[in-house]
């Protein structure tokens, strides 16, 4: 069987303590797109760690961990992560990096910056690791499979005419140093001796796994409202955030997926630009901003302070929706304990008309939130298992989530720590 976890909202939902609880039931794990732009934030047994492109299953020895064809492969910083966890005492994980993974290359991250550059005022708030040109090159056919690294003649004729390319942006848009083949062909033959101990056919590894009755997690990166296409276009990342591109990234059959988990925050929080209807500004997101998360609402990859709001129940109602969610997991309503009073937005005013389904991105700027306001529960449920034993205006709270969002909410998590959540059904 096969099981996705993802976002519901715009990442940094607190998918990496679910992922880890869910990867210690399965067999195979596999991140499927994405790159080292977005992190996940483990809380384990070894201690604290930060992911950025290693599958959550790597603190597991039971595991098989992918590297999906759909993910963005910054090879530095794979081996920065697997020195991370060796540093850490993590026992070397199974990982196997599938063969027609393509490879973010150092001109991705300086496009990246350029664009950001020259856009200046008009720039994505992108985190300028070379995410948007890699799958610009990846769907114009330029992009380097790994694959590509062990046939030198072939790769030298890609880099020739990837840098008659390249250079027209660099000389006459960028007016930046031009890229010289050879330099290049040197750091990918760098990149294949860091890779040659971890490549494979993950293909036809996951699955044989599926005949064999293995139990396969698709671990997403992000979330709905990042998704080129279902998104908050254009203010989105450049790889698909769905449940349904596991199909693609991960090379699992779509008939294979059973199970879709999706993730959402008791609040909101997102880094980067882009549409957030229900954002809080000045000393109330200070505060908000202060107590979230497991240290504070800092992005893992970044440390850039997050974009904090209350509960957005139409964005998520639409998040959970394109996803094809089966369950949620509701995350970080330890946080919430401080409040007298807790909003949600169950509803967008546009020219005067309230709606609770989600528009497109051309009127999402126009749309201004309609509350409804619940009573806090004003004490520490930090690390409760129990879902009985939550305050009930706790459990009214979720209840009142579940209601407006159209999914079963199936986990409760009161704490960053592997075990501090309540099952709930």
């Amino acid at each position: 069987m096969v099981k996705a976890i993802v976002g519901a909202n715009w990442g940094d939902e607190g998918k990496g303590k679910i992922t880890d609880l869910l990867a210690e039931e399965s067999d195979v794990v596999i991140r499927f797109q994405g790159g080292a732009n977005a992190g996940h934030t483990i809380i384990c047994d070894y201690g604290k760690f930060a992911l950025h492109q290693l599958p959550s299953g790597v603190f597991y020895p039971h595991t098989t961990n992918i590297i999906g064809n759909g993910v963005a492969l910054d090879v530095k910083k794979f081996m920065e992560e697997l020195k991370h966890l060796e540093d850490g005492g993590v026992p070397a994980p199974h990982i196997i990096v599938d063969q027609r993974t393509q490879l973010l290359m150092s001109y991705h991250v300086l496009l990246d910056t350029y664009e950001e550059e020259r856009l200046a005022g008009n720039a994505f708030g992108s985190t300028k690791s070379g995410i948007a040109p890699f799958y610009s090159d990846k769907y114009s056919k330029i992009g380097i499979q790994v694959a590509d690294l062990y046939d030198e003649d072939r790769l030298r004729g890609q880099l020739e005419h990837i840098c008659t390319l390249k250079n027209v942006l660099m000389e006459h848009l960028y007016h930046k140093p031009l890229l010289d083949p050879e330099q290049l062909f040197q750091e990918l033959m760098e990149y294949r001796s860091i890779l040659t101990p971890y490549v494979g056919d993950a293909v036809t590894f996951v699955h044989d796994a599926l005949k064999q009755g293995k139990r396969v997690l698709l671990e997403g990166q992000l979330g709905s409202m990042k998704d080129p296409n279902l998104g908050i276009c254009p203010m989105t990342t450049s790889s698909h955030t769905l449940a349904g591109f596991g199909t693609v990234g991960g090379a699992v059959p779509p008939t294979a997926i059973k199970d879709v988990v999706t993730v959402t925050k008791a609040y909101s929080s997102a880094v980067g630009a882009g549409a957030f209807v229900s954002e809080l500004f000045g000393a109330e997101a200070d505060e908000l901003r202060r107590r979230g998360g497991d240290a504070g609402e800092f992005g893992a990859t970044t440390g850039r302070p997050r974009r904090v709001g209350w509960f957005d129940a139409v964005a998520t109602k639409y998040g959970c929706m394109v996803q094809g969610t089966t369950e949620v997991a509701l995350t970080a309503i330890d946080c919430l304990g401080y409040l007298d009073e807790i909003k949600v937005c169950t509803g967008y005013e546009i020219d005067g008309k309230v709606t609770t389904d989600f528009p497109v991105p051309a009127l999402l700027d126009k749309a201004k939130p309609v509350y409804e306001t619940l009573p806090g529960w004003k004490c520490d449920i930090r690390g409760i298992t129990e879902y009985d034993k939550l305050p009930k205006q706790a459990r009214d709270y979720v209840d009142f989530i579940e209601c407006h969002i159209g999914a079963p909410i199936t986990i409760v998590s009161t704490g960053p720590k592997r075990h501090e959540i309540c099952r709930r059904k």
